[in-house]
């Protein structure tokens, strides 16, 4: 299914664009509770993980579980390019139900990091 977002990009399904970002979602999030994303990376990887580390390693994980059950390799796989960074954020923005529930700052540029980071995963 292909839906139309207000920036005019197209978007596939909801839950493959929330995977493909989830690695930098979660880096990104990581210094708002630390304990928890280092928490669900040991759970999810099966290995101790420090505090400190802990965006990285949830991130990690995820791109794990993700390259294994075949998910494209980030955002440039879909056919995006940093050049759609601005219409993607754009889109993002009126999304008030969920950036209102964000831990981090989710104005345009924490949100175009976030994007840009999630071009490529593995």
């Amino acid at each position: 299914r292909r839906v139309r977002v207000s920036s005019g990009i197209n978007a596939e399904y909801g839950g493959l664009s929330v995977c493909i970002t989830s690695p930098a979602v979660f880096s990104a999030t990581a210094d708002s509770s630390p304990e928890r994303h280092a928490e669900i990376a040991e759970i999810l990887g099966g290995k101790e993980v420090r505090k400190e580390d802990a965006g990285a390693a949830l991130s990690d994980v995820l791109r794990d579980y993700l390259d294994d059950l075949g998910v494209p390799d980030g955002l440039n796989a879909l056919g995006y390019t940093n050049e759609d960074v601005p219409a993607l954020v754009a889109g993002a923005l009126p999304q008030k139900r969920v950036l209102c529930i964000s831990p981090i700052d989710t104005s345009a540029e924490p949100l175009a990091e976030i994007y840009s980071n999630s071009m490529k995963n593995y």
